[in-house]
């Protein structure tokens, strides 16, 4: 039975708490929107189908395209080591380190921010003092936090999420094309791609119609704007603006081969580390399977920010979930997923 986005949507405990756009798309345009809350809270200007949305770790995907990009031109290899590659000093990084185990999140290189510390929240915000936000605009900002930090496992080890992985694998961008991560992803993916209201924009010059991120204070219920918590220009590991439409208009570019060869597309979306019996990974992507179908996926999540997008290959939808917002809208997925007609 094909999937009712209405029920999914209406049987959502937080619906009417969302604050973003939750859209799905088919080959000829949008089959189901739904905007709440508000882009800037002061004015009261509400999000709609075309506003941009910070989407945290789901830059990632971007960033493995960005790489599987420069192999498919010859000019980097999956099995090319980093030490080889990079001029920095790497400090404690292991010299094995390779290029698949950084986009396969299997390095185990210290993680400046370590999603699987319980005290991740409090040793984000001690780093946040040491290092000001409004200093992260350039790559080689966030080594210091990276290279002294003694490597969690062996490289292959095991599958461990990793933000400094993917800030090496920007590094590494950088080093190979000779011009910034962002502008190298800007030439290479965003334009070719059409996508119109997506970028590294600077967080105090956001264009118009993006939306501010916003937490709520716990004790007096006041809302205030992530722009003290998030590093001023997105990185490789995350914080890229984008809308709903370009996301679509993203997925169909990877299926399609417009952005890699046939050949790299498959790598790209092939399981290369496996999680579970349900979830595994490719080179920069998530994978999950109901019956026999595959689905593809990112997600992201900071201070203020709330995101996935998923591709359905059977149905050939893209569904997103751009919030500007703490709220936790991964249970739609969740929903999709399960309602699949496989």
């Amino acid at each position: 039975m094909p999937i009712n986005f209405n029920q999914i949507w209406q049987q959502w405990g937080d619906a009417d708490k969302f604050s973003g756009v939750f859209s799905v798309y088919d080959e000829k345009g949008p089959l189901f929107e739904k905007s709440g809350g508000f882009r800037n809270r002061n004015e009261n200007l509400p999000n709609n189908s075309d506003t941009a949305f910070a989407i945290a770790s789901g830059t990632k995907m971007f960033t493995g395209l960005a790489v599987c990009k420069l192999i498919d031109d010859g000019k980097l290899s999956l099995e090319d080591k980093i030490h080889d590659i990079l001029s920095y000093d790497l400090g404690q990084i292991d010299e094995r380190v390779t290029v698949f185990h950084l986009l396969t999140h299997t390095s185990g290189i210290g993680d400046y921010i370590d999603e699987e510390d319980p005290d991740c929240g409090d040793k984000l915000q001690a780093l946040n003092e040491k290092y000001p936000v409004y200093l992260w605009k350039r790559l080689e900002y966030y080594l210091p936090m990276i290279a002294p930090l003694p490597p969690k496992f062996e490289p292959g080890k095991r599958y461990g999420y990793s933000n400094a992985g993917f800030i090496m694998l920007g590094l590494v961008i950088e080093a190979v094309s000779g011009i910034p991560y962002q502008q190298y992803v800007q030439d290479n993916i965003i334009t070719p791609c059409g996508l119109t209201h997506t970028g590294f924009y600077s967080m105090d010059v956001l264009p118009g119609n993006t939306a501010l991120g916003y937490m709520q204070d716990e004790e007096t219920g006041q809302w205030k704007s992530n722009i003290f918590s998030m590093p001023i220009v997105g990185g490789s590991d995350g914080g890229l603006f984008t809308c709903a439409g370009d996301l679509n208009k993203l997925w169909r570019a990877v299926f399609s081969n417009k952005i890699l060869s046939e050949e790299m597309t498959q790598s790209f979306l092939k399981a290369q580390v496996i999680r579970d019996d349900k979830r595994s990974y490719g080179l920069g992507v998530y994978r999950t399977r109901q019956g026999s179908e595959t689905i593809y996926y990112a997600v992201g999540g900071d201070c203020g920010v709330d995101f996935f997008t998923a591709y359905f290959p059977k149905q050939k939808i893209v569904a997103s979930a751009l919030g500007n917002t703490d709220l936790n809208t991964y249970p739609l997925f969740e929903a999709m997923v399960s309602t699949v007609d496989v």
